[in-house]
């Protein structure tokens, strides 16, 4: 088995935490629209998934931790698709998307 050097190892672990905070950020959405949930699509959730992980990876950890996901309305999270997908499409750069975003993520608190 070769050798994992610490840059990658440093990668692994950076992508566990960024997987566990999205997971936990979804579960709390989950939770928090109830029946609502079902009304997304698989393709949306794993959309809504992705994007929160583009954010958790630029947004400042105060303003992640800080945020409340069980708070975020039904139109919250469509608007968080939306970007999503605008950005996945490029339609919109990543960068003005996670601000909308942190934006959103802010009205939270």
């Amino acid at each position: 088995m070769p050798d994992v050097t610490s840059d990658e190892r440093g990668r692994r672990i950076f992508q566990i935490h960024k997987e566990k905070a999205v997971e936990t950020a979804v579960e709390k959405i989950r939770q928090n629209l109830g029946p609502d949930w079902a009304i997304f699509s698989r393709e949306e959730t794993t959309t809504l998934a992705w994007i929160l992980g583009e954010a958790w990876v630029s947004v400042e950890r105060s303003v992640w931790e800080q945020s409340s996901f069980a708070r975020l309305t039904r139109g919250d999270v469509e608007e968080i698709i939306r970007i999503g997908n605008a950005v996945k499409e490029k339609t919109i750069r990543e960068e003005p998307g996670i601000a909308s975003i942190t934006t959103i993520l802010k009205r939270s608190y």
